[in-house]
């Protein structure tokens, strides 16, 4: 999805995804063997890649200063709908079987029907009222030719892109975890009725090491409503990060970052809700473990121009040594003198002329007023 938002733009990436996985949706109702279930689910999991073209999409849109708080938007909305998921299923159930008759078995499969359809308007409406870029729709790079290739290349080769997957794995990976298995967790521990369990784990689909080790119900409830604050703002900062790691490779970044999402949450499952090894209760205490290990590495992304988060920066454009280090410095290292001179780099410099008048409110205060250029005294990252 990434090479595919960096080559044909995220509209038609976004929409052509959306209508290629609906009929798994639609099929959903007809399941009837576990490999049946299981390629369904396989299909459907497919449009979560459609994450990435959002966040592609809220980085091609937004300019430096508040690409960050749009990323986080965006991925917070898209998180908010496991959690509303949760909640209305069950009500759809409930209402199908009140106003059709139907049965439990049959009601559920009905009840399918309600996401596709919604899916398939998603789809419609990106391709109708969506629109690439600012000034119009996407197009095709004159070298698409060898596109792909580089963007893998400067994509796969940026560390920082590595380390953002690993936490978004366990951020919003833990939360595709829990989604699976918390409402169950509630009806089991607390003897709860499924719905009831279903509308608390709509409050959000998540818990950590803390929560494995309450006993009651109340207590579990807020635990869980506490680090859901927590969860929710590392997704979204994760995907605030994203957006600076890279210009020419920001769909592959976005692809890593929002497929690192997916993978922990696979690791997550068969690590410790699979089988009977764990109790579901000593699996999320495990699991609390692991969130905090995998997101360590955090600390070791580190900026040439504006530092990181034990260290500053570089950047000194008022000084001529060669230890200094610039936006444009950062994001030309990209492009080949030869595209350069094809002015295929022209988006890319763009961006670094923004990121480099535009930092945080505590670079800008320290601005020298005769060449709008701003001080290097605080690391941009952490005014994202």
């Amino acid at each position: 999805m990434g090479a595919a938002c960096d080559t044909v733009g995220p509209r038609l990436a976004s929409a052509s995804l959306i209508l290629i996985t609906a009929p798994a949706v639609f099929f959903t109702p007809t399941v009837s063997s576990p490999v049946s279930f299981v390629l369904v689910r396989f299909l459907t999991g497919c449009s979560l890649a459609t994450f990435v073209s959002t966040q592609y999409w809220m980085s091609s849109m937004f300019s430096s200063p508040v690409v960050g708080t749009a990323n986080g938007v965006a991925a917070g909305w898209g998180n908010l709908g496991g959690g509303a998921t949760q909640l209305v299923m069950p009500f759809a159930v409930t209402l199908i079987r009140r106003s059709t008759g139907a049965a439990k078995f049959t009601a559920w499969r009905i009840a399918f029907y309600v996401p596709g359809l919604f899916q398939m308007m998603t789809a419609f409406a990106v391709l109708i009222f969506g629109q690439d870029l600012p000034d119009g729709n996407f197009r095709r790079l004159e070298n698409s030719g060898d596109e792909i290739p580089q963007i893998l290349f400067h994509g796969v080769r940026n560390y920082r892109g590595w380390i953002l997957a690993l936490t978004y794995g366990y951020c919003f990976g833990v939360e595709l975890t829990m989604d699976n298995v918390i409402a169950e967790y509630f009806y089991d521990r607390f003897n709860l009725e499924l719905q009831t369990a279903g509308m608390i784990a709509a409050s959000f689909g998540l818990a950590n090491v803390i929560l494995g080790r309450v006993n009651s119900l109340g207590g579990s409830i807020v635990v869980m409503i506490l680090f859901s604050f927590f969860c929710q703002a590392a997704c979204g900062l994760t995907f605030g990060v994203v957006p600076f790691v890279s210009r020419r490779s920001l769909g592959l970044i976005s692809g890593m970052t929002g497929g690192g999402g997916n993978v922990g949450a696979v690791i997550t499952q068969l690590a410790f809700f699979r089988g009977s090894k764990y109790s579901k209760e000593t699996g999320i205490t495990y699991m609390g473990i692991m969130i905090i290990c995998c997101t360590l590495p955090l600390c070791l992304i580190n900026f040439p121009q504006w530092g990181g988060m034990f260290s500053s920066g570089r950047s000194n454009p008022s000084s001529s040594s060669s230890s200094s280090a610039t936006e444009e410095d950062y994001y030309m290292a990209e492009w080949s003198s030869q595209e350069k001179e094809r002015g295929l780099h022209q988006a890319s410099l763009k961006f670094a002329e923004n990121s480099r008048r535009e930092r945080g409110r505590r670079s800008a205060c320290n601005t020298a007023p005769a060449n709008d250029t701003p001080s290097s005294s605080s690391p941009a990252i952490f005014a994202v």
